[in-house]
């Protein structure tokens, strides 16, 4: 019957049709998206490690602090371990060493800092600030960190202008960049990232430091540093250091170990007040 044979035609012709279009809508949704480019990565990066910040307002850690002899054997006399309580807003901390025996050593002021003439730290330091110009006085009291505003809008910032990415690698997980400085190098000190490839949280960086040699002159350091995820902070846990430029001293390698971190919710005020200490002798944290 001619009106069947019409009809069945009909119905051939929808269901190739249909079939066509859908080949084409899935041809349009697999166009690739356009990646970020290393300048906006290294920004995201940036602000996803400073949307962490400010880093709680007390940590108390323990800094285990290991290093080598000229010929590659243990430095015993210049490794040693330090009980630390720090407060974050101007970097202020107690120490106290702890001896071979297990005794705990006499209260003494300190602010750990990196780039400078004394031991790195705390494990929430910002790796992203530029070193101080110059090597800080025992007294100084830097800016506080602020606090995060509230969102009133988003918005985006493009580029980043203290390093160039010369180089951006995928390695299973993590996303690799190699970074210049594209001025001042002794203060942008970043050289190298690893990043979850997911969260772009950081898991390892490179970077340089110094070395302060008393009365003698001040060589470059480089750091390998690694971070984990604590209480949704990203901490220092370990730090391996090489001293280059001619140096053929004592502690040539030195390894540093964050452990016990802790956040109190708050810490006694003498603790960071050397002229206190003679009078809490007997109330000494351990």
């Amino acid at each position: 019957m001619p009106w069947l044979v019409a009809l069945l035609l009909g119905v051939s012709f929808f269901v190739a049709f249909a079939h066509a279009g859908a080949q084409t809508v899935h041809a349009v949704a697999a166009v690739p998206q356009p990646t970020m480019s290393p300048d906006d990565l290294l920004a995201a990066i940036r602000n996803r490690f400073r949307s962490h910040r400010p880093p709680p307002p007390f940590e108390t850690y323990v800094i285990v602090r290991k290093q080598e002899t000229n010929y590659g054997y243990p430095d015993y006399a210049n490794s040693y371990t330090d009980h630390v309580w720090y407060r974050s807003y101007d970097h202020a901390a107690l120490e106290r060493r702890e001896t071979e025996l297990g005794d705990v050593g006499q209260m003494r002021f300190e602010r750990p800092l990196f780039n400078q003439a004394t031991d790195p730290g705390p494990p929430t330091a910002d790796v992203f600030e530029p070193a101080p110009l110059h090597t800080l006085a025992p007294d100084f009291v830097p800016t506080p960190e602020a606090s995060l505003p509230p969102v009133i809008a988003t918005v985006r910032a493009r580029g980043e202008f203290d390093y160039r990415v010369t180089e951006v690698d995928h390695e299973g997980d993590e996303i690799h960049l190699k970074l210049q400085p594209r001025r001042e190098p002794d203060r942008n000190r970043l050289r190298e990232l690893w990043v979850d490839a997911r969260t772009l949280d950081l898991r390892k960086l490179v970077a340089t430091d110094k070395l302060f040699v008393e009365n003698g002159p001040i060589y470059p350091v480089l750091f390998t540093v690694n971070f984990e995820m604590f209480h949704s902070v990203p901490t220092i846990t370990h730090i391996h250091g090489v001293v280059y430029g001619g140096y053929d001293g004592d502690g040539q390698v030195v390894d540093y170990d964050f452990k016990e971190l802790v956040f109190p919710l708050t810490l006694p005020e003498w603790y960071f007040n050397p002229r206190d200490y003679a009078h809490h002798v007997s109330e000494a944290p351990e």
